[in-house]
């Protein structure tokens, strides 16, 4: 205070309270001599001095505040009165830019070759980019020499982005990031991408994008990270990306470099961290990379690499090593032997003879969760070099070697079985033994807490490792509690990783918990600071975690506690907030005098138009929900009721008034359609009732909102069930029985829907599974509406249309001729059945799973890639179903058997299916042809394998269409013993009936 009584200034410097301010603002609380007795001048001056700066287009970076002067100004109606007058200024036109002119022109480039169906990229036809305008641009706010500002970061990650690239990339000098994952981004990567000199990340996986690699690429001075796995690329790969001496992680995986080999060179870039060449039609030696001295993951998989396995010892960091699926020959190196950090060795399918080691496991600490995998399968291997007795922490996998029917090793049966290596699932969640922390705030016991059976409120964080150097996080958990609570300035035990996942890329996703240090809760200072540490990226990358990303900071009860953690005595800073919010009111107060202006010229339109909108449509069959109906369901469409997101919006479960329990799909702002196309589809799901599709029970349709609400599915989706993590793997039957209920919904939309329908989006998430496991197909409302087909009861034509699907799911015909036809859901239904098949997802760490599994059958090995969680099944139904599948697969179209075709081999699998699994799976097959029918009666009583009488009579407009066509229904007599005696079954369709076999 004493300070303040003689005038003293004092400077603010942080940079994060600078963010805070509006641009604008920033210059503007800068004070120029404003005391008691200058007060009217002062306040010109400051006003002269902003708006000079502002016409300049420059702006200063420092805040001095005098905070007496400042009290006499808040008492002054005269800075009232000029703060509405400047604020009116501030919101004129201006021809001031501060963001560099030619990087303007080449954003609006990039944007012009880009197509942006969610409207994602909209505003960037307005606007300053570096002013914080324009989405996804970042500039840090950071000024070069030249005066102007400079776009440093294009964050554009799956976006739904297609198009092209724009040559005009290489405009943008200064940028450090190019993130483009994950879109449909097709064509080839422009050669003036060389001239970012400045890039440091790289990032193109998961597009469609073509052509060959630039060399101007391998000039790139700073360039970190190279990721173009997931592509199209073609030609060789540049020898000139030997001369990125900063690169860390360098990923092409599944491209096509047909013919082209790995430049030897390569071993010379020491300061890789991952190199992931996998499936990219390689051919040639194995580089030696024994000199670069920090490698910590080596994957060359599923090439044609032929030639021995380079000697040299490779860097004590790696974890992973996976050369499988090669033409290797040769015996495995003594140099893999000692590595006590690896946790995978992958040779299998190869031609390597010689002797099994048994001492690769030497040197490596089994403490805590700590792994090792030797997966040797499929080679040529005779003997072995010692006697194994791996610890019990070592899996080693030898089937398919001579070893293993070799009569003089009878001692290593156990190694000889074949075994697929699945994803390590992530840690349970630890349990104490303390007793229930209260209920009446949201406590959560602090698991490795000092103070024992401590309760405190935590934070939510959504996380997400973008490369993360290693396969199984596993081993790494503690380490990373380290690296993050040290960033954060936590104690090692206020950080717990609730649960953790794998996704595509392969990238980390994962959600932690922040607790309070020995206390209850977190002050509010301390919830602002781990806050602005995440969103300000003020986290320092790591070797081997890489760069992450926040997904989602929740303050969740700290919402309701921050506002009461305001001080009351007017410090320095609570000075720049009454500023900053004087010239917020300031601007508010403008706006409204505005918007009343216009509300008083559009009143009477408005009105108009909301009793427009406002009456009701009637649809048969569906309802129109309200919007607080809805709300009140949900709980305000609170993130606990939320169960799933896709591109169209995110998808709650809701309880209406009188206690159903439903799904409801809300539309994104980039989702939304006119209310005649949106009620046009609305009328067309109305007529779509089949027993697999998801029913459509209403709709809401209110102000800037479009809902679909549909009948909830407790089983979740399909993939839910595949995965690694699922407590109730399926059965062969049960598997067999989704492929059915699928094939049946995808069938009904093809030839009975009128009119036609098309999904083009058919995956395993959009498979779900009612109370009964009965298979039902969603999303088919977002769909493609087919031409009529020329005769009834056969397929559609096709339709030409931007392409649209999900990378492993989508047809390749489709992708290069835009044309979609029935056989484009053929193909994405053959790579649902090809999980059902094998658990894996259908791109996975690299892995494709048409190409696996189409190498596996090629060499004899479709049992080796069989989910081994399916337990025991049918071999020659097994096999049937993955040759289905894999013609299901195929590239040509004319290739693909027809949905009709595929009902009929499906069911010829379930007839041979063993009765005990099918009674385990319950599924209602009905089948034509039987030796002992009688004469065919309508209107036929169905009685139960059971003898119980059911009393149900159909007539034959009850069967649906495409169970005829496939052969699924039919009616008729069916002799068949019940009661010691023979008794007649009708043999018909019914959506209620579980049971007619």
């Amino acid at each position: 205070m004493e300070s303040e009584s003689r005038g003293a200034k004092s400077t603010i410097t942080n940079p994060n309270l600078l963010r805070a301010f509006p641009l604008p603002f920033q210059c503007c609380v800068l004070t120029a001599p404003v005391t008691r007795g200058e007060l009217y001048s002062g306040f010109g001056k400051l006003l002269r001095f902003c708006c000079d700066r502002r016409k300049s287009g420059t702006w200063k970076r420092s805040i001095q505040l005098d905070g007496r002067s400042i009290r006499i100004m808040l008492r002054s109606r005269l800075f009232y009165l000029g703060s509405i007058v400047f604020t009116f200024y501030l919101m004129q036109p201006t021809d001031a830019q501060i963001t560099a002119p030619w990087e303007v022109d080449a954003l609006k480039a990039i944007k012009g070759r880009l197509i942006d169906p969610q409207g994602n990229l909209k505003s960037w036809n307005r606007g300053d980019p570096c002013m914080g305008n324009w989405s996804r641009v970042l500039c840090y706010n950071a000024t070069a020499s030249d005066g102007y500002f400079h776009v440093l970061e294009l964050q554009l990650l799956q976006l739904n982005l297609s198009g092209t690239l724009a040559p005009e990339l290489g405009r943008l000098s200064r940028m450090q990031i190019m993130d483009f994952m994950w879109n449909n981004i097709s064509g080839s990567i422009p050669k003036e991408v060389g001239n970012i000199t400045s890039l440091k990340l790289l990032l193109l996986n998961g597009n469609q994008l073509s052509g060959s690699l630039p060399e101007e690429i391998g000039f790139l001075p700073d360039l970190d990270r190279i990721q173009i796995d997931q592509n199209h690329i073609s030609g060789p790969i540049p020898k000139s990306f030997a001369n990125l001496n900063k690169t860390k992680h360098f990923q092409l995986d599944n491209n096509n470099f047909s013919g082209s080999s790995i430049p030897s060179s390569y071993g010379n870039i020491t300061t890789l961290l991952k190199l992931s060449l996998r499936n990219c039609s390689l051919e040639g030696p194995v580089p030696d990379v024994s000199g670069i001295p920090q490698l910590g993951y080596l994957d060359l998989s599923w090439n044609q690499l032929r030639g021995p396995i380079p000697s040299g010892r490779l860097s004590t960091n790696i974890t992973t090593i996976d050369l499988s699926h090669n033409l290797l020959n040769g015996s495995i190196p003594t140099s893999f032997s000692g590595l006590s950090n690896l946790q995978r060795l992958s040779l299998d399918n190869n031609n390597l003879d010689g002797s099994v080691p048994s001492d690769v496991w030497r040197n490596i600490d089994f403490s805590g969760n700590r792994s090792l995998t030797l997966d040797f399968q499929n080679n040529s291997l005779t003997n072995l070099s010692n006697p194994l007795s791996p610890p019990a922490n070592v899996t080693i996998l030898l089937s398919g070697n001579p070893i293993c029917t070799s009569q003089n090793q009878l001692n290593i049966t156990q190694y000889c079985q074949a075994k697929s290596v699945l994803v390590p699932r992530g840690p349970a969640n630890n349990s104490t033994v303390c007793p229930r922390c209260s209920t009446d705030l949201p406590y959560e016991n602090i698991p490795m807490s000092p103070i024992p059976c401590l309760c405190a409120i935590p934070l939510y964080v959504e996380y997400r490792l973008k490369s993360p150097g290693f396969w199984d996080f596993v081993p790494y958990e503690d380490q990373f509690q380290q690296y993050l609570s040290s960033g954060l300035s936590l104690s090692l035990y206020q950080l717990e990783v609730s649960t953790f996942m794998w996704e595509e890329g392969p990238r980390l996703k994962m959600y932690l918990k922040l607790f309070p240090n020995n206390t209850a809760y977190f002050n509010d200072s301390e919830v602002y600071r781990l806050r602005g540490m995440f969103t300000g990226w003020l986290i320092r990358d790591s070797d081997i975690f890489g760069p992450y990303e926040l997904l989602k900071f929740n303050p969740g009860w700290y919402n309701k506690l921050l506002p009461d953690g305001a001080k009351s005595s007017l410090s320095t800073g609570a000075i720049v907030g009454i500023v900053v919010a004087t010239f917020a009111a300031a601007a508010f107060l403008s706006s409204l005098i505005t918007l009343v202006i216009l509300k008083r010229r559009s009143r009477h339109s408005s009105s108009k138009k909301r009793s427009v909108k406002r009456i009701p449509m009637k649809i048969d069959g569906v309802k129109d929900f309200t919007f607080e109906e809805l709300s009140h369901g949900t709980n305000d469409f609170s993130d606990s009721a939320l169960i799933g997101q896709g591109g169209y919006g995110k998808v709650y479960r809701g309880i209406l008034s009188d206690g159903t329990v439903v799904a409801i799909k809300r539309a994104q702002q980039g989702s939304l359609q006119g209310s005649k196309e949106f009620f046009t589809e609305i009328e067309l799901l109305s007529r779509l009732h089949h027993r697999n599709l998801v029913s459509l029970l209403g709709y809401c349709d209110e102000e800037d909102e479009q809902m679909l609400v549909y009948e909830f599915m407790p089983n979740g989706t399909l993939r839910d069930h595949l995965s690694v993590r699922s407590k109730e793997p399926l059965n062969f039957p049960m598997r067999l029985r989704i492929a059915l209920g699928s094939s049946r919904g995808i069938l009904y939309l093809h030839t009975e829907a009128d009119p036609p329908i098309f999904h083009r989006d058919i995956k395993a998430t959009n498979i779900l599974l009612d109370s009964k496991f009965i298979a039902k197909v969603a999303d088919f409302g977002l769909s493609r509406l087919a031409p009529e087909p020329e005769t009834e009861g056969s397929a559609p034509g096709h339709v030409s249309t931007v392409v649209k699907g999900t990378p492993g799911y989508l047809d390749p015909e489709y992708f290069l001729t835009h044309k979609l036809t029935d056989k484009s859901d053929v193909y994405s239904l053959g790579v649902v059945f090809l999980e059902l098949l094998t658990g894996m997802q259908p791109i996975s760490h690299g892995r494709n799973i048409v190409r696996e599994v189409v190498a596996a059958n090629q060499s004899g090995m479709i049992l080796s890639v069989v989910d081994s969680r399916m337990g025991s099944y049918p071999t020659e139904c097994v096999e049937k179903f993955a040759a289905l599948a894999l013609r299901c697969c195929r590239d040509e179209t004319d290739a693909r058997p027809s949905m009709m075709e595929v009902m009929r081999e499906l069911e010829t699998i379930w007839e041979m299916t063993p009765e005990t699994g099918k009674s385990v799976a319950s599924l209602s097959v009905t089948t034509l042809g039987s030796s002992n029918t009688a004469t065919p009666s309508l209107g036929s009583r169905m009685v139960s394998s059971s003898g119980y009488d059911h009393h149900q009579y159909m007539s034959s407009s009850d069967v649906s269409g495409s169970n005829l066509l496939s052969g699924v229904a039919a009616i008729g007599w069916l002799i068949k013993p019940l009661a010691d005696q023979p008794k007649p079954i009708g043999i018909t369709y019914s959506n209620e009936v579980s049971n007619t076999t």
